[in-house]
């Protein structure tokens, strides 16, 4: 049987926030035993790492893979207007995350 919008729960206000990037240095503080000045600049480093090295892949093997995927031009529509309108060529980011990321999951 197929979910309908009424199966569907809503979520509460009891929901976790979202795990953000002073989180990670957080984290990485804590777990290394580094001032959170010293977590900082590693996370930051890993991060801008994998910016700069984003147009050919990056593997991080336990966890994922990032890659520039191409898309094609497209017919889309405005939805407010419903009118027709062409969606230019483009490039993003792609992530797949590895078979030990995906076990935690």
């Amino acid at each position: 049987m197929a979910k309908t919008t009424k199966d569907v729960k809503p979520a509460t206000k009891e929901a976790k926030p979202p795990f953000n990037k002073g989180d990670l240095i957080e984290y990485v503080a804590k777990a290394t035993n580094l001032p959170k000045t010293q977590a900082k600049v590693a996370v930051e480093a890993v991060l801008d790492g994998i910016k700069k090295n984003a147009k050919r892949d990056v593997r991080l093997v336990g966890f994922g893979s990032f890659s520039v995927v191409k898309r094609k031009a497209r017919k889309g529509f405005n939805p407010q207007t419903k009118a027709k309108i062409d969606i230019k060529a483009s490039k993003t980011v792609k992530f797949r995350p590895g078979q030990a990321f995906k076990a935690t999951v």
